[in-house]
């Protein structure tokens, strides 16, 4: 079957639109018409761009599946434009033997409705305690090694990861945390803790970690990739490693991009993540990371909790936000068309940029390429609304923004998973 996407403008290297008809058949994308097409889709006037990729989603199956399971939050992802996501390993069972990370595997396939990449854990169970069997892992599956919601405390032990992973070319994804230093914090250590009188998490929590690690990754020559980086100093530390030629990358969230600690109204736990939402100057230092390629590309850490959850206050609500459905939306809106960055490099960011720096064959739209496609709609504006949502995660700070870039058709191997006339069962 062949299906022409007509009159839409596709996205060219030198960052022009080219009104251009594209057609998706057995599986591939054409720009010249491989056949008479059987199904005509009227898309004049948008943007046709390669599907999104998310390094970093939690789609929380297998066991927590009341959060999110992979079906709802690959849908999610589908919303949102993205074809292809990566699974962190914080489940239950965690994927730490390949006989577990082939299940999840199988059930990502079998569920999933987007691409799928299933993370394998560092350490077992994620205790930081005994190193998982990388090259078992690496041959069920793993896209890279993570323990991604806990930091790696020991550096010896992160030696050893790092050393293993540069063996196999896998990568260690890190979320840079040093425990000694947390205190008890759940926002950041600065004016909206201390005018609440709540512990904060200090910058330098993060920031430690990520020195110490990009020097081992020097040692060894892993390739090392920092999980939402969110301090001025991280991304100076980040900058001088990469200077230095050291194999780092890094990503940044939405939500730390378009939020500081100033932005969160009373004690409202959906503005509640890790790590936290930092000061203005730290918002500042990653835009300016993003703009100079300190900061690799962008990923959501699309997070979803239970309402009830998130209800018990800022104190003992659980970290994180819901942010699939709502990322192109909203960099689209306040990065683009506030003018602050190019369409072409909101594109990279979310497509080629993650795709090559973990050597992914997605992100790119071309004649003949596989057809992950996604139509998106960059004139009509609307409201962000959290209940119309296809995840199951309704914790998102941004209920009510009016954004513009809403993602209308999803294609993954040239199979439509998503178009905008579809609603939340």
């Amino acid at each position: 079957m062949t299906i022409q996407l007509k009159g839409g403008f596709v996205l060219q290297q030198d960052g022009s639109l080219k009104q251009q008809d594209v057609f998706i058949t057995e599986g591939r994308t054409y720009f010249q018409k491989p056949g008479e097409p059987e199904e005509v889709i009227d898309v004049e006037g948008q943007l046709v761009a390669p599907g999104l990729v998310d390094v970093h989603v939690h789609l929380r199956e297998p066991g927590g599946e009341a959060k999110e399971t992979i079906a709802t939050g690959s849908k999610a992802a589908a919303a949102g434009g993205f074809t292809t996501i990566c699974a962190m390993p914080n489940t239950r069972p965690v994927p730490d033997h390949a006989e577990t990370l082939s299940q999840i595997r199988k059930k990502m396939e079998e569920t999933g409705c987007v691409r799928v990449l299933p993370y394998a854990s560092i350490t077992i169970r994620q205790l930081g305690q005994e190193l998982t069997d990388f090259a078992a892992l690496k041959e069920a599956g793993a896209f890279a090694f993570t323990d991604d919601g806990v930091g790696i405390q020991s550096a010896d032990q992160m030696l050893q990861a790092m050393t293993r992973a540069a063996e196999l070319d896998m990568a260690i994804v890190a979320h840079c945390e040093e425990d000694t230093l947390i205190h008890g914090g759940y926002v950041h250590d600065g004016n909206y803790a201390a005018k609440h009188n709540l512990k904060g998490i200090p910058s330098i929590c993060e920031s430690v970690h990520i020195a110490r690690d990009v020097l081992l990754a020097e040692a060894t020559g892993a390739h090392y990739h920092v999980c939402h980086i969110s301090t001025k100093e991280s991304v100076r530390v980040v900058r001088d490693a990469k200077r230095a030629g050291i194999r780092v990358t890094a990503e940044v969230s939405p939500h730390h991009l378009l939020l500081c600690e100033d932005d969160i109204p009373g004690l409202d736990p959906n503005f509640k993540m890790n790590p936290p939402l930092r000061s203005k100057e730290d918002q500042a230092a990653l835009w300016e990371g993003l703009f100079d390629g300190t900061i690799d590309f962008i990923a959501t850490d699309h997070a979803p909790h239970r309402e009830e959850e998130k209800a018990a206050g800022m104190e003992r609500a659980p970290l994180g936000i819901v942010g699939s459905e709502t990322a192109f939306p909203l960099l689209y809106t306040h990065m683009v068309k506030s003018g602050k960055a190019t369409l072409k490099q909101l594109i990279d960011w979310l497509t080629v940029k993650p795709a090559e720096a973990f050597s992914l064959p997605a992100g790119v739209l071309t004649d003949g390429g596989v057809a992950d496609v996604t139509v998106i709609d960059v004139t009509t504006e609307k409201a962000i609304d959290k209940e119309a949502f296809f995840s199951k995660g309704k914790n998102t700070p941004f209920d009510g923004w009016v954004c513009q870039g809403w993602p209308l058709y999803t294609f993954v191997d040239g199979k439509l998973v998503f178009h905008k006339e579809e609603v939340k069962a």
